[in-house]
């Protein structure tokens, strides 16, 4: 059977029902159909009508075809470290809400901190000539990272690039980690130490905050560099723990390190607070729950994602304005992990 030539570009890959099919349907010639369901000047009306008939007849657009026919695909990528992070997966879930609501849709990719991965996943997203991208690089690929030879739009999160390289939306590192370390001074702790990812921008930050925070008090903050991953966050709790004097407390840089260190006290047989306090960042359920529930700054994890989006589609309005860099404010919750009766 021969296929009809003129539907070739926009027949859909349901092999039964075609673009002309909707047209039908919708009491609307092929050519609004196309323009509906891509860029076209069409009314809401219009375009109401068109997405019922689509609806009603189970057409499947060939978007393969569209993107060859236009600039990008109305799909945005969003590449993150790694989605089993609950900070990631918060940031992930308003990204795609925020996306959903204007009509984009989302791939995820996941690097482990790799900056090999972080390349390949970028070639992707220009191989599907994506709308933009929603971006966690390493502290490697952020330095050298080149919206404008990408060729699309870039939101960094979480961690940012030099400044006027790009657009993000970050934590304010310092200054949360700086609430952890006052926090821990007035509980009467001198000897304050933390465990830092060594990969991002973010664990660099945090402990530059710490470290200024005790400087300020005339105290010299301890600290390891590891990777930002529960395994070793145990590994290093134990090597601590074991040597003759270790700190009075302990903070991590994230909620995986939290949880690391918090197996490592645990495996050492060192009691949380009665013989080491532990707080860290993030928020995440389990930290509400565990022992005498852990101290810890909450980000505003929702909010960073959304305004990641936000400040994508702004780019998109107008590519040429000058980068932007959003700075939120953590919140710092008090449990019991750094309620111990340690003397200075």
């Amino acid at each position: 059977m021969m296929q009809d030539h003129d539907n070739l570009t926009e027949n859909d890959c349901n092999m039964t029902v075609r673009i002309k099919d909707v047209a039908r349907a919708a009491g609307v010639s092929v050519a609004t159909v196309s323009r509906a369901l891509g860029d076209g000047p069409v009314s809401d009306e219009l375009r109401k009508k068109v997405e019922a008939a689509v609806a009603a007849t189970g057409y499947l657009p060939n978007l393969s075809a569209r993107r060859l026919r236009s600039q990008h695909s109305h799909t945005i990528g969003l590449i993150v470290s790694d989605i089993r992070n609950p900070f990631f997966t918060a940031v992930s879930r308003a990204v795609e809400d925020a996306a959903y609501a204007v009509g984009m849709r989302v791939i995820l990719c996941n690097t482990d901190e790799n900056p090999q991965k972080e390349a390949m996943y970028l070639r992707l997203m220009q191989e599907e000539r994506v709308t933009g991208v929603i971006f966690a690089p390493t502290r490697a690929t952020a330095q050298k990272l080149d919206p404008q030879q990408l060729g699309f739009p870039v939101v960094l999160i979480d961690r940012a690039a030099p400044p006027g390289q790009a657009d993000a939306v970050v934590l304010d590192n310092a200054e949360a980690a700086s609430q952890l370390v006052e926090h821990l001074l007035q509980q009467g702790y001198r000897r304050i130490g933390g465990l830092f990812g060594n990969t991002s921008t973010t664990g660099a930050e945090r402990h530059a905050g710490v470290v200024a925070a005790m400087q300020k008090q005339g105290l010299q903050a301890e600290a390891r560099f590891i990777a930002p991953t529960p395994e070793a966050a145990e590994q290093a709790m134990r090597d601590w723990l074991r040597e003759a004097s270790p700190p009075q407390a302990l903070i991590a840089s994230n909620g995986l390190v939290l949880l690391g260190m918090l197996r490592g006290a645990r495996a050492a047989g060192v009691a949380i607070p009665d013989q080491l306090a532990l707080a860290g960042f993030d928020n995440d359920n389990w930290t509400e729950l565990a022992g005498p529930g852990l101290t810890v700054i909450e980000q505003p994890v929702y909010d960073i994602g959304r305004t990641a989006m936000k400040m994508l589609l702004e780019r998109l309005e107008d590519p040429a304005r000058s980068a932007r860099k959003v700075v939120l404010s953590g919140r710092l919750i008090a449990r019991g992990s750094t309620a111990g009766t340690l003397a200075a």
